[in-house]
């Protein structure tokens, strides 16, 4: 099995929030963007939140996204897996990014949303630990098309968290 790398953030120095996700499925790495599955949620449903046009090119969305204070990254920035399922990561493949010089860089960052459970239980295991009490954070239902237990309107009501 190969070694994947996953994208550096999308931020801008005065980002106020960041989510997080575990690290990106095939689709994404193929087309070298955050959340590329065509039926993954994730620019959907935080378009709507942010009032954003969904239909614009990635890179506007992106941009856009981290005008407005967002920031986005993955808790891991390497590992080997087969396919794109988080459960099919090689635990010892894991190499979390560096999030001590990430918040040193965003110091306004006061919340972190952590974007399903698989990328919930990768940041409290190996960098909440180490977080500063001030940050706040919360994991929200995943948009993965693999989340099938959860509506898109039911993930788009816990989402409208992130715009609070």
């Amino acid at each position: 099995m190969s070694r994947l790398e996953g994208f550096p953030p999308i931020a801008l120095l005065h980002a106020h929030t960041l989510i997080l996700g575990s690290m990106p499925g095939a689709a994404s790495l193929a087309a070298e963007q955050y959340y590329a599955h065509p039926r993954n949620g994730f620019w959907p449903i935080v378009c709507a939140v942010l009032g954003i046009d969904a239909a614009l090119p990635y890179s506007e969305r992106a941009r856009l996204f981290a005008e407005r204070g967002y920031a986005l990254w993955d808790v891991l920035g390497a590992c080997r897996r087969k396919g794109s399922l988080d459960a099919d990561i090689e635990p010892e493949s894991m190499e979390v990014n560096d999030f001590a010089a990430f918040f040193a860089a965003h110091p306004g960052i006061a919340r972190v949303f952590l974007n399903g459970t698989a990328a919930a239980t990768l940041f409290r295991r190996h960098v909440a630990p180490g977080l500063d009490a001030r940050i706040a954070w919360q994991r929200l239902p995943s948009t993965s098309p693999a989340n099938a237990s959860h509506s898109y309107a039911t993930k788009l009501t816990a989402w409208q968290e992130i715009a609070r």
